[in-house]
């Protein structure tokens, strides 16, 4: 009886220490967006992950299944649709399902596996599922009363045609402080939505907004804390060709929905993903 006392309260010292911190989670989630920034991250070849895969594989347990292009035939939970927004191989390509090795509390539920390498792996299938929903709750809002807001530089070019052809205000590089909130400013202006691209790059607008009580489109990857959002899209956002194919989407969705004239001028999907 003593050992078995005993087992149970070395089992619990080792969950506390196990168990991370929500400020600590915070800092590593936080710091997963600033490094990717500083160096976005970027897919690597055929050959290269092919190697790294074998180097692995003599370390890992056999219960780990690795396939020789992972990134190429990723398979999702639940089965292939046929009413996808775009083909599934579109997604796989362009790795918007491929997360980070933080995931928080509220993102896990879109995670149905790690890597080997320990990044987290959304399901692309409910990735369809969250744009599909953005779109239709971006399309309730005018184009002048939407801003969207891009600090990270793998966003930048799809963010602006995004603007350009919707006629929504785009903010990126940087956000002028105080623009939505300080009505003395020469700048000022109110909106009723803005789009997050990365609550922790973008975090002034995100605060902004809330503070003016208006609602929050974000763009949620296994790093970030959608609390807050009025609705969350979910997909990697850190990536040029990931982010493309986001706003390609909403773009799409939002001027097929509005009824505007620029449908015909929206360049094909391997404009917005193309480096």
């Amino acid at each position: 009886m003593a050992k078995v006392v005993t087992k149970t309260k070395e089992k619990k010292k080792s969950e506390k220490k196990e168990k991370i911190s929500d400020k600590d989670l915070k800092k590593l989630a936080e710091a997963e967006s600033l490094e990717t920034e500083k160096e976005p991250r970027k897919e690597k070849s055929i050959a290269e992950r092919k190697k790294e895969l074998l180097k692995k594989v003599k370390k890992i347990s056999e219960k780990i299944e690795i396939t020789k292009t992972a990134d190429l035939k990723e398979k999702v939970k639940i089965k292939k649709r046929t009413d996808m927004l775009i083909p599934l191989e579109d997604y796989v390509k362009s790795g918007i399902y491929i997360g980070t090795k933080v995931v928080t509390p509220s993102m896990r539920a879109f995670v149905y596996r790690r890597r080997a390498d320990g990044l987290a792996i959304l399901n692309t299938d409910i990735i369809d599922e969250k744009i599909k929903e953005g779109i239709v709750y971006l399309s309730k809002f005018e184009p002048k009363d939407i801003i969207l807001v891009c600090k990270r530089q793998a966003g930048w070019k799809a963010a602006e045609k995004f603007s350009e052809l919707t006629g929504i205000r785009v903010f990126t590089k940087k956000y002028p402080a105080g623009i939505l909130t300080n009505s003395s400013l020469p700048n000022f202006f109110e909106n009723e939505l803005t789009i997050v691209t990365d609550s922790w790059l973008d975090r002034n607008s995100f605060l902004d907004t809330k503070r003016v009580h208006k609602k929050v489109l974000m763009i949620c990857d296994t790093n970030n804390f959608p609390k807050g959002a009025d609705e969350i899209i979910i997909g990697n956002n850190k990536s040029s060709k990931s982010l493309g194919v986001i706003f390609y989407l909403l773009t799409r969705g939002y001027c097929k929905a509005r009824k505007l004239d620029k449908v015909d001028k929206i360049p094909d999907l391997e404009w917005w993903t193309e480096e």
